[in-house]
């Protein structure tokens, strides 16, 4: 039998005063072990979750590469949907929750290397609503910004 996901107890809406996430970030991490085994693919690597806010990193890689040693674009939105997955269930608890629109905006071309994702959720309901900023590692202006739209069941 495994064991229960680490999902803090709440109703999914923000206290004013200070709101945790509703996922550790290791029941994220299992989460994604045993129910979405293919986010391992891409090796993402989840650093923070917080209430609604969710940072991740693509480590560099030369199988992330396209040609002219850019960071593919079906990278970057591989990361960016994993992102705000994770800002998804941070602040909904959860984690039956599905992509229902996702758009990205190609600011630059991301150099070779780690790109950092920064997701936050904007609006949360049965149809919630976030932002990702797209950056590379090693600093420098944003490779691309992503919004997305996700279905959240009702908890029974």
């Amino acid at each position: 039998m495994s064991k229960p996901l680490e999902i803090v107890a709440g109703s999914g809406a923000p206290d004013a005063a200070s709101p945790e996430a509703r996922i550790t970030l290791e029941g994220f991490r299992e989460l994604l072990d045993r129910l979405h085994p293919f986010a391992s693919v891409l090796g993402i690597e989840i650093l923070d979750i917080q209430y609604g806010q969710a940072t991740l990193r693509l480590p560099p890689s030369p199988a992330n590469q396209r040609l002219g040693g850019i960071v593919a674009g079906p990278m970057l939105m591989g990361l960016a949907d994993l992102a705000l997955y994770a800002a998804v269930v941070g602040a909904t608890g959860v984690a039956e929750s599905v992509t229902a629109s996702l758009t990205i905006n190609f600011l630059r071309g991301a150099p070779a290397g780690g790109i950092v994702a920064r997701a936050r959720i904007l609006k949360t309901g049965r149809m919630t609503a976030g932002e990702v900023l797209l950056l590379p590692e090693g600093g420098g202006e944003p490779v691309a910004q992503v919004v997305s739209t996700w279905s959240v069941p009702r908890k029974p």
